[in-house]
C-alpha cells in the first residue's frame, strides 16, 4: 500500500510552518498533519493534498485608458490546475476604460463559479 506523503511550508499565517502531510486512513479526515502550530495548518495541509487552491492575481489589456493593462484577479480561489486555462482566456480579452474597482472583467470563467474583478479603477485617456 504506497501512502502519499509531502512535506511543504503552510502559507496561511506569517508564521509560515514547515508541516508534513501524510495519508492516514485512521484520522477523520484521511491525512495525519504534523508541525504546524495552528490549526489552520491542519486544514491547509490537508486542502493542499485533496484539492489546492490559489488566487489569481494577474492583468487584462485596457483600451482608452491611461495605462494598457488593467490590474485583476479572481474573486475567489481557483483549483490550481485550472490556472494555465484562466490564463488562456485572461490573455485573449480586452476591456475599455472606464472601470471601477470590483467591476467583474469576466463572469463566471470556464464555468468555475469565480469571477474575474478589477482591482483598481481606470478613467478614460
Amino acid at each position: 500500500m504506497i501512502m502519499k506523503e509531502k512535506e511543504m511550508i503552510c502559507i496561511v499565517c506569517p508564521t509560515g510552518c514547515r508541516i508534513k502531510v501524510t495519508e492516514d486512513s485512521s484520522q477523520a479526515e484521511g491525512f495525519k498533519v504534523e508541525g504546524n502550530k495552528c490549526p489552520r495548518g491542519t486544514t491547509y495541509g490537508i486542502k493542499e493534498m485533496t484539492n489546492p487552491t490559489r488566487m489569481l492575481p494577474t492583468t487584462v489589456v485596457i483600451n482608452n485608458a491611461f495605462l494598457n493593462r488593467l490590474p485583476v484577479r479572481t474573486n475567489l480561489p481557483i483549483s490550481k490546475p485550472m490556472i494555465f486555462e484562466c490564463m488562456k482566456v485572461i490573455n485573449s480579452i480586452e476591456v475599455e476604460a472606464p472601470v471601477k474597482m470590483g467591476d467583474v472583467v469576466i463572469e463566471n470563467i470556464l464555468g468555475t463559479g469565480v469571477d474575474i474583478i478589477a482591482t483598481r479603477s481606470m478613467n478614460c485617456k
